[in-house]
């Protein structure tokens, strides 16, 4: 895939949540192969976007959206079935949350819901996802075990792992890091660079730092708004707009 092809598009997409309008004209386009950080105070909107592109904001009563989002050019609330589209676009959220069963079975569990059964096929999905995790050489040998014995920043691998064993093109993520010691979050960004190289990834981190070290492109949201977007070391050496600089020097949020 080149560089520069769009991966997610999002056009005038307004959300609200009864009569509160969470979300405000936003327009985004990101990109195959890169990784694109949402920053922003608290309450901003950034998990609302991001959840809206697997449509697990469906889940919320009162929920709608106007506006539309295309993956690889096709309407995900149109066109798209959801069970695919949530294949096609993996979570991975800021606790981890790994199911109460072995490792192995972690991991198994979305190809086995997709219908792949043979054992010899798990063990391979299993152990690619683990070694694209960055992971197998710590569990290989307790695979069996159950995954609630893991440590915290095992466990956010685990789920990463997890998102990757059905094969998506997207992997979101909700602050992935910010349940973790320094170090587990160091391994989860370095992580995060190895893996643009075959899936778009797009975070919700409050850690600027993070977004500065890690990120290809950087939105700053406020109020619901997409305040300013671009090159995350364009925004934050030159922010264009006085909001986000005011953001980004401390001097809120």
């Amino acid at each position: 895939m080149s560089k520069s092809t769009t991966k997610f598009s999002v056009s005038n997409m307004n959300l609200y949540y009864g009569d509160f309008h969470a979300l405000k004209n936003v327009n985004l386009n990101m990109n195959n192969n890169e990784i694109t950080a949402f920053i922003g105070p608290s309450g901003c909107g950034k998990s609302t976007l991001l959840k809206s592109l697997n449509r697990m904001n469906d889940l919320v009563e009162g929920c709608k959206i106007t506006g539309d989002i295309r993956l690889d050019g096709v309407d995900i609330y149109k066109d798209i079935e959801l069970t695919r589209l949530r294949k096609d676009v993996g979570m991975v959220f800021q606790k981890p949350n790994p199911f109460p069963m072995s490792i192995y079975d972690n991991i198994a569990y979305g190809p086995r819901t997709h219908g792949i059964k043979k054992k010899a096929e798990l063990d391979e999905i299993v152990e690619t996802s683990l070694k694209q995790a960055s992971i197998w050489n710590e569990v290989k040998d307790r695979l069996k075990k159950s995954a609630l014995g893991m440590s915290g920043g095992q466990q956010q691998r685990l789920c990463i792992a997890r998102a990757l064993a059905v094969k998506p093109q997207v992997i979101l993520m909700d602050e992935p890091t910010s349940a973790l010691d320094p170090i587990s979050t160091m391994k989860i960004e370095e992580l995060c660079e190895e893996l643009k190289s075959d899936y778009t990834i797009i975070m919700v981190t409050h850690n600027m730092q993070q977004a500065t070290r890690i990120s290809d492109k950087t939105a700053f949201f406020l109020h619901g708004e997409v305040v300013e977007y671009g090159n995350t070391q364009e925004l934050f050496s030159m922010p264009k707009d006085k909001r986000t600089e005011d953001y980004i020097t401390g001097r809120f949020g």
